[in-house]
């Protein structure tokens, strides 16, 4: 995987912070300041699960947000998404691990440095820092009865006692407090659900964590590999996306949720229909078909996004026009018959939902079936396609190359690869923009991915490549992509992982490298 390069400044998305959720006032809480290179705290970097129980743990081993029963489900742990913008999110939020030798055990944000990744194949989480005079080990999994995250905890005081502390706020229960403290290297296990956390024997607590990591290899074996040409970092870029598929997609129902965060762990069809069609084609026919028929239960009219219940989300955001053209997709992947119910495309928001119900464009056109003829002709522009009909100015979309991949319009193939020329030109190694008229310098990398899979499908084998080098450039050490990236320090600024980008990373990865 590469890395970055570590920035001296706090993350970006810090600067706002005056902004407070309350309005301002001076009692509002601060988000602790973020070590240099790292995401601020109490945004998610990882995620823990298997189709249950679905947790998000961010770069400082703080357990951010907790779903049950699915990973589309309630939140006993739901970190407002708006304190995070913000800036305001208090220090006691989610589960928090504090640790240290002799003093006062500190918050791994004081930590002198913090690293996060997974145990090979597996959904387990491995956080390790050094703070306080000690040396911290904290493993994170997701039971395989799917209604208790375990945690293993591991400090190694330098000198002196060594101390713990874990701290547990859930929505719905009293706060709860768990203390060891002793000589030598202390060994804590726990175990916590949708009513708190308890202290459970370290032995035991590993040794279930082990069954889980042997359950996450063994699915993971049954993937339909790459090709045999296909290099090292590829591979461990499929089998995490793979692995992210499966945290974010309910094992019983389908449901896929787009991520594991406040205001994303819903279903939209787009999301949900690529995480099925990646699925199939990486042979898991079964959870991909339980996908797309979630999807197709859904009433594709009744809003942009849905719960893991199947209702709408009552956020007042209309159908969205490529709603039912990503559900026909999803039920042709996995052999389903297609959806009754349309959905017009015309005067709906699109996949960037930022300007409501008043436009025609050309994801949703796309995504809808418009013939290639009537798609050059409404937004036919200098040998491109512009983002809304009729009208020339207004600029590329990366959207254009879903006519390549996976809507196929072969006659406009020159014409979507042209929308993609100035986006790529803009390109500074962390991704592309979604459109030229983008409010926001982040490179987001589903627009990235999904041109990777376009480009690749062309035999545009050079471009595609370094859209995927632009990918491994704006993961996290750990390997799961970002929504977005901050535009010159490539930190994750949104929520992680995201289900769609690793999907189409799937998708791109097999176009370069088919199985023979």
């Amino acid at each position: 995987m590469l890395r970055r390069k570590p920035t001296l400044g706090l993350l970006g998305a810090l600067a706002g912070a005056a902004l407070l959720v309350s309005g301002g006032s001076s009692a509002d809480p601060r988000t602790p300041p973020a070590l240099p290179g790292e995401p601020a705290p109490f945004l998610g970097t990882a995620v823990a699960g298997s189709g249950a129980l679905t947790a998000a743990i961010d770069a400082y081993g703080s357990v951010v947000d907790l779903r049950l029963p699915g990973p589309a489900g309630k939140g006993p742990i739901e970190n407002s998404a708006a304190r995070q913008a913000a800036g305001s999110v208090p220090a006691s939020t989610g589960i928090v691990i504090r640790a240290g030798a002799g003093g006062r055990p500190r918050p791994l944000w004081e930590a002198r440095w913090v690293r996060q990744g997974y145990l090979p194949g597996t959904n387990v989480v491995v956080t390790r820092a050094a703070v306080a005079g000690a040396r911290m080990l904290i493993v994170d999994a997701a039971g395989l009865d799917g209604a208790n995250l375990l945690r293993r905890i591991v400090v190694r005081p330098v000198s002196g006692e060594a101390r713990l502390l874990l701290s547990a706020d859930f929505r719905s229960a009293d706060t709860t407090a768990l203390a060891w403290r002793g000589s030598g290297v202390l060994q804590a296990g726990v175990s916590c659900s949708g009513g708190g956390c308890r202290a459970r024997p370290a032995g035991e607590v590993g040794r279930e964590i082990g069954a889980v990591a042997a359950a996450d290899r063994r699915w993971l074996a049954r993937a339909l590999p790459l090709g045999p040409a296909a290099p090292g970092w590829a591979r461990a870029m499929y089998r995490r996306s793979l692995l992210v598929l499966r945290a974010l997609t309910d094992r019983r129902s389908g449901a896929a949720a787009a991520g594991a965060r406040d205001g994303w762990a819903f279903v939209w069809p787009r999301d949900a229909a690529t995480a099925a069609l990646a699925l199939r084609r990486a042979g898991y026919r079964g959870l991909a078909r339980r996908a797309a028929r979630f999807l197709l239960s859904l009433d594709l009219a009744a809003g942009a996004r849905f719960h893991g219940d199947g209702s709408p989300v009552g956020d007042g955001r209309g159908a969205q026009g490529d709603a039912a053209g990503w559900a026909r997709l999803a039920a042709r992947a996995t052999g389903l018959p297609p959806p009754a119910a349309t959905v017009p495309w015309r005067g709906s928001g699109d996949y960037g939902e930022r300007e409501g119900g008043s436009g025609d464009y050309i994801a949703n056109a796309i995504a809808a079936g418009e013939p290639a003829a009537a798609l050059r002709r409404e937004f036919g522009a200098a040998g491109r396609l512009a983002r809304r009909s009729g009208d020339p100015g207004s600029g590329a979309d990366a959207a254009a190359a879903w006519a390549i991949r996976p809507f196929p319009r072969p006659s406009i193939y020159q014409a979507a690869e042209a929308s993609l020329r100035p986006l790529l030109a803009a390109d500074r190694g962390l991704g592309i923009l979604p459109a030229q008229d983008w409010n926001g310098s982040d490179p987001w990398t589903a627009p990235t991915a999904w041109s990777a899979w376009a480009l690749a499908a062309l035999g545009e084998r050079r471009g595609a490549l370094r859209l995927l080098a632009d990918l491994r450039r704006a993961a996290t050490p750990a390997g799961t992509l970002p929504e977005r990236v901050g535009a010159h320090s490539g930190i994750a600024r949104s929520t992680t992982p995201l289900g769609w980008s690793h999907a189409f990373a799937i998708l791109a990865l097999q176009e370069l490298w088919p199985r023979r």
